[in-house]
């Protein structure tokens, strides 16, 4: 199978470039300001896996930001999910993130690969794009549509909300998010 890797910012308070037909007067775009008190972060992460064979989005949400154990654990979960449906390979293309082309990340890959070859299951085929090259990967159109798709002009979202509405959007599960303290 053929999929498409990356990470994403879901902001709380930057509005997406939108146009909008209106009859009489302009759109009025809120830009929501920081509130300390505010208990939910100005953004949330998210990484997602477009699926070429489907078309559909595999999404999970981040506490924190993307960094090394976040991947391994994002990539243990879509090659779960693959090996449950009987897929024997993803080829997954995406970007030399700092995070993507760790130690780790890179260590998982490999040993994740010999596990495969021993016991079956899914491999993982890791296909790099260049740098500075993000209209290569299929999943970046994906993203600015489904900012622009939930986004509210006149006031701010709660995270939970976001989330709620990313995966109406996207079509895909509520599930829980991955912690930064992954093991």
């Amino acid at each position: 199978m053929l999929g498409f890797q990356d990470e994403v910012w879901f902001s709380r308070l930057t509005q997406p470039h939108l146009h909008a037909w209106t009859r009489d007067r302009p759109l009025p775009l809120v830009s929501p300001s920081y509130d300390k008190e505010d208990p939910d972060p100005a953004a949330i992460a998210c990484y997602g896996l477009l699926r070429a064979d489907t078309g559909a989005m595999l999404l999970r949400f981040v506490v924190g930001r993307p960094v090394s154990p976040v991947t391994v654990a994002f990539l243990r979960w879509v090659l779960d999910r693959l090996t449950k449906e009987g897929k024997e390979a993803l080829l997954m293309v995406w970007d030399n993130a700092s995070w993507h082309i760790s130690h780790e990340v890179r260590r998982f890959v490999k040993e994740h690969n010999r596990v495969v070859k021993r016991v079956g299951g899914c491999r993982l085929l890791v296909c790099r794009l260049p740098s500075r090259s993000p209209w290569l990967n299929n999943i970046e159109p994906k993203w600015v549509h489904g900012k622009r798709a939930v986004v509210e002009p006149s006031c701010k979202l709660s995270a939970a909300v976001l989330v709620e509405r990313l995966c109406g959007y996207y079509g895909c599960e509520r599930l829980e998010p991955i912690s930064q303290n992954v093991s």
